[in-house]
């Protein structure tokens, strides 16, 4: 079974860069479940995809222009959305900010 460690230190967890604004660490996980922070620099896209685990994310700041399947909605700190299995999604990033992801199971290509 794979794992992290029990605690991830924010001063000791390496921001990976994706490219395009984009940048993320990884946080706790499982087999079953996976905790990751993205931050995004303002006009970068997270390009619409999809993927087999269930997603809940919670805006811890910035502001986004979230599209889950054909729905479009503004989102920015203290909101949250779902992505069910197999869900098309992706955002704008309208102003600088950090979205935290959950994913069940977890995202084995995240590490």
């Amino acid at each position: 079974m794979s794992q992290s460690n029990l605690f991830q230190l924010e001063d000791q967890t390496d921001w990976q860069d994706l490219g395009n604004g984009i940048s993320r660490k990884v946080y706790g996980y499982d087999d079953r479940i996976m905790l990751v922070k993205a931050r995004f620099e303002a006009e970068a896209v997270g390009v619409l995809h999809e993927h087999h685990h269930a997603q809940v994310t919670y805006v811890d700041s910035g502001v986004f222009e979230m599209t889950i399947g054909t729905q479009k909605q503004i989102i920015k700190k203290g909101d949250g959305y779902y992505v069910p299995p197999h869900e098309i999604h992706g955002c704008i990033c309208l102003e600088p900010g950090i979205l935290i992801d959950a994913f069940t199971p977890l995202r084995e290509d995240f590490l």
